[in-house]
C-alpha cells in the first residue's frame, strides 16, 4: 500500500519531488524483494521510469533501478535460496523488464516528441511558403501596377494640358493611356496565373515611355541584349528596375534620368541616377514597400543595391554572377 502511495504522488508530481517519489519506491522495491521474494514491484518502477521525459533525470533513475534491483534480488538468493529459486524464471523476466522496458518506453516517447514536433514543424514551413508568396504578390503587383499607373496619371495631366492647344497630340496621349491600362490588365492576369517572367529588355522600353511621359530626358549606357543571367535573375533586375524608375519619377523632382547597366564574369550592375532633389540614407530605408521589396528579392539572389546623394540620387544594384546559378537553386530548395 505504502508503494502505491508513493507511485501515486510519483505520477502527479510535476517537479523534481519526482525523483525522490521514485527513490523510496525503489526502497521499498528493495526490502520486498529481500524479505518476501516481491520482485515484481520493479516492473511498475521500470515501467515508470520509461516515461520521465529529461535525458538526465531518465539515465540515472534508470541505471540506479538496474542497480538496485540486481543487489537485491542477488541479496535474496543468500537470504532465501529456496523461495527465489523456486520463482527463478520469474526473477530472469523481472529483470530483463527492468532492463528493457524503460528503454523501449523512453525511445517510444522520444520518437513521439520528435514526430510531434517534425508535424509542427511542417505546419509552420507551409505557413512561411504561403505568407512569403503572399510577400512576392504584393511586392510584384505594387512593381507592376505601381509603374503603369503612374504611366497613366502623368499622361493623364500631360493629355488635360494638351486638350486645347493641340487636340491632335491629346488624343494620342489617350489612346496611350487605354494601352497602358489593358498592358496593365494582362499583367495583372498573368501574374496571378504565376506566368509572369519580366524581361530586361522589355522593361528598358516600358522605362523610356514612362520617362517620355514624365518629360524626363533618358540616357541609357550598356548593351541591354547582352544580359546572360536566369530568367528568375533577369526578373528581379527588371523588377528593381521597374522600382528604382517609379521613385525617380514620383519622389525626384529630376529633368534627367541615366540608367548604365554593364555584365563582367564577376558581377552584374545597373545604377539608375537622377538629377532630382536627393534623398537621404534614413529616408532611403524609411521608404515604403518598394525599396523593401526590392531589398527582399535581392537578397534572395544574395545581390544588394546602395542609394548615394550626390547632385541627385544614385541607385547601384550588384548581383554576383558567379554564384547567381547555385545560389538561386540552393534558395528554391530552402523554400
Amino acid at each position: 500500500m505504502l508503494y502505491f502511495i508513493f507511485y501515486r504522488f510519483a505520477m502527479n508530481s510535476k517537479s523534481g519531488l519526482v525523483y525522490m517519489w521514485i527513490s523510496f519506491e525503489m526502497v521499498i522495491n528493495i526490502i520486498m524483494t529481500i524479505l518476501y521474494g516481491y520482485v515484481y514491484l520493479s516492473i511498475f518502477t521500470a515501467f515508470f521510469i520509461g516515461n520521465i521525459r529529461r535525458p538526465v533525470g531518465f539515465y540515472i533513475m534508470y541505471g540506479l533501478h538496474i542497480g538496485f534491483t540486481v543487489i537485491s534480488t542477488g541479496a535474496g538468493f543468500f537470504v532465501e535460496l529456496n523461495l527465489f529459486l523456486s520463482q527463478l524464471p520469474f526473477v530472469v523476466l523481472t529483470i530483463l523488464a527492468v532492463v528493457l522496458l524503460p528503454l523501449t518506453l523512453y525511445s517510444k516517447n522520444k520518437r513521439e516528441n520528435l514526430e510531434g514536433q517534425l508535424e509542427t514543424a511542417n505546419e509552420r514551413i507551409a505557413e512561411l511558403i504561403v505568407f512569403e508568396e503572399r510577400q512576392r504578390i504584393a511586392r510584384d503587383l505594387h512593381d507592376t501596377l505601381g509603374q503603369k499607373l503612374s504611366m497613366i496619371g502623368l499622361k493623364s495631366d500631360l493629355a488635360s494640358r494638351l486638350i486645347e492647344r493641340n487636340p491632335q497630340q491629346a488624343l494620342i496621349e489617350i489612346k496611350d493611356i487605354r494601352q497602358t491600362a489593358s498592358i496593365a490588365l494582362k499583367e495583372v492576369r498573368e501574374l496571378v496565373s504565376d506566368m509572369r517572367t519580366a524581361k530586361f529588355e522589355d522593361e528598358i522600353m516600358r522605362i523610356s515611355q514612362i520617362l517620355k511621359a514624365a518629360e524626363m530626358e533618358f540616357v541609357f549606357e550598356g548593351d541591354k541584349n547582352a544580359l546572360q543571367v536566369p530568367p528568375l535573375v533577369e526578373n528581379v533586375l527588371s523588377m528593381c528596375l521597374k522600382e528604382a524608375v517609379n521613385n525617380v519619377v514620383k519622389h525626384s523632382g529630376a529633368t534627367k534620368c541615366e540608367i548604365a547597366f554593364h555584365q563582367n564574369f564577376k558581377e552584374v550592375y545597373l545604377v539608375v541616377r537622377d538629377n532630382g532633389q536627393g534623398i537621404t540614407k534614413k529616408q532611403a530605408w524609411r521608404t515604403g514597400n518598394g525599396l523593401k521589396g526590392m531589398r527582399e528579392r535581392l537578397e534572395f539572389i544574395n545581390g544588394s543595391f546602395k542609394i548615394e546623394s550626390v547632385e541627385g540620387t544614385t541607385l547601384t544594384v550588384t548581383i554576383p554572377v558567379a554564384i547567381t546559378h547555385q545560389n538561386v537553386k540552393d534558395n528554391l530548395k530552402n523554400i
